[in-house]
Parts: C-alpha cells; structure tokens; sequence
C-alpha cells in the first residue's frame, strides 16, 4: 500500500486528500500534516473566549470554517525531506522520521523553499527560479467581540472601504450569519489593507493592533468597547504572482513523486485552490 504525505490542511491539501481517498484506483495509506494545531489553512474562524458561539472570520480567505473541519489534530512541522532507499523520509520538528512513497506539498511556496534536506538538490535551478518568483501579499485581521444585546448600528453585514490607509475590509459577522439571539453578542472582522500589512509586518501585535483602533474609530465612531479582541498575522495572504509556466502543479521529483501544489501555482481564490488540487490529483493518477 503506497504512503502519500500532503503536507498542508488548507483549501488544497484538504480537497487533494479527499479527492485522493475517492479517486484512487487501489488503497492508500493517506496522512495530512500541517504546521498548525487545525485544519483550515488560511481559513481562520475564531470564537470569542467569553462565548463560542460568538465567531468571526478573521482568515486571509473569506470563508467560514466550520468547527467540524477545523477539528484538532497533532502538530506536525516538516522541517526536512530526504531521500532513503528509493523512498522520502521526512523530518519534523517533534518525533521520529517518517518514510512514505509520494509527498504532495501544498503549503506557501516560501515555506517550501524553506525545506532542509536532499530537496535543496533535488530542485533543479529553473524550477527554484519559478518557486522564487511567487508572491504574496500580507494583511492582518483583527475580531472584535461584544456582549449580547450590544447594537452595532450599520445597514450593512459587510463594506469594503477605499478611502482609508489602514482598513480595507469589515464584516459584521453575525449579521453576515443571519444570527438573531439574545444570547450571542455581535463580533466584527477588520481586514486591513496590503500596505498597511507589508509596513507593519514585523512590528508587534499590540502596537498593530492600536493602530487599527484608531483608524476603526474614524470608520465606525462610537464603537463600544469589545469584551475581548483577536489579532492575526498573515505573512502569506493572497498570492500576487503566481510561479510561471506551472499550471496548477510542479513536479520536483519523479520517483519517488514529489509534487507541489496551491494557489501559487494558479491564482489566489477558492477557484485557484480546487483547480491546483485536480492538478495535483491528474498528475499522481499514473503513480498510485
């Protein structure tokens, strides 16, 4: 029985697995590491500590991730990939090695250059040159949780704004949700704008976090205070250049199969992801 590794729970990873699992023409062991203590990827739906069932999306893709999907599961941070006896051992940060036939890597293209071991020389210097040609962009998401019956007095359930250096993107999650109760306070997702995330990046949650304060209070003046906040960073948001001349995949290694795959290989939306992951599927049919 073949062992095939993704590496990466997010969009792609997660729909290359199941797409797997039901594609193959014979039985495979399948295992799905990330880096992360959950599945989602760049999906991030957060409750607020005070309530869980106060949630807001706060991941650099738009989409809700149910608590179903994001389902906790074993860290596990790839840290090198080497070549044993016609197989790929890989190491990570906790725990003993592992050895499997195929690997399909799906995290940000940095990541993987980022990989120690054998896979530095295996990736000849044309394919490097179109993995360091992949960008991204950086944002940061701040939620903001109230207690119930706190009215947040907007028509709308999400804006994008155009006029602020700071603030591209806010949701009023619950109304986005279509949630009424009494018993759940409304919970606001600001999403800031790419400059904003690139001249801040390595500055300090709580400064950036200020910061976006500030520029809410001009948007939204009068805003009560939130019982709790939730700041996140994304290094790698929205992929800007996508690698050339590789669509949907990049095959590093023939035998055994080592494939790379995401939205930096297409383009950075939930369509970019599927069509990476039937790539990605297409590309180890021949090889399972």
């Amino acid at each position: 029985m073949a062992r095939v590794l993704i590496v990466g729970a997010g969009l792609t990873g997660s729909l290359c697995a199941a797409l797997l699992r039901r594609e193959a023409a014979c039985p495979v062991h399948l295992a799905v590491w990330d880096k992360a203590g959950d599945s989602g990827g760049r999906m991030a739906t957060t409750s607020s500590p005070h309530n869980p069932q106060s949630t807001v999306d706060l991941g650099a893709q738009y989409i809700t991730r149910t608590p179903h999907y994001a389902q906790k599961h074993q860290r596990q941070c790839v840290t090198q990939i080497n070549l044993r006896n016609e197989k790929w051992e890989v190491s990570k940060e906790t725990g003993s090695p592992e050895q499997f036939d195929i690997i399909v890597l799906t995290m940000p293209v940095p990541q993987i250059l980022l990989l120690q071991g054998d896979i530095v020389n295996l990736i000849s210097e044309r394919q490097r040159q179109q993995l360091e040609s992949v960008s991204y962009s950086s944002r940061y998401a701040l939620g903001l949780f109230y207690e119930a019956g706190t009215k947040i007095d907007v028509p709308w359930a999400g804006q994008y704004i155009t006029s602020n250096p700071c603030i591209r993107f806010i949701s009023i999650d619950n109304k986005k949700r279509n949630i009424v109760s009494s018993e759940v306070g409304p919970s606001l997702a600001i999403h800031t704008t790419v400059p904003f995330g690139v001249t801040h990046l390595e500055h300090g949650i709580e400064e950036v976090q200020e910061l976006i304060f500030q520029q809410l209070e001009n948007i939204l003046p009068g805003l009560p205070q939130p019982v709790a906040t939730e700041c996140q960073k994304w290094r790698h948001s929205q992929v800007t250049n996508a690698a050339v001349n590789s669509p949907g995949q990049m095959t590093l290694h023939l035998k055994p199969l080592l494939v790379c795959g995401g939205d930096g290989f297409t383009h950075s939306n939930f369509d970019g992801c599927v069509t990476s992951a039937l790539c990605v599927l297409e590309a180890l049919k021949n090889h399972i």
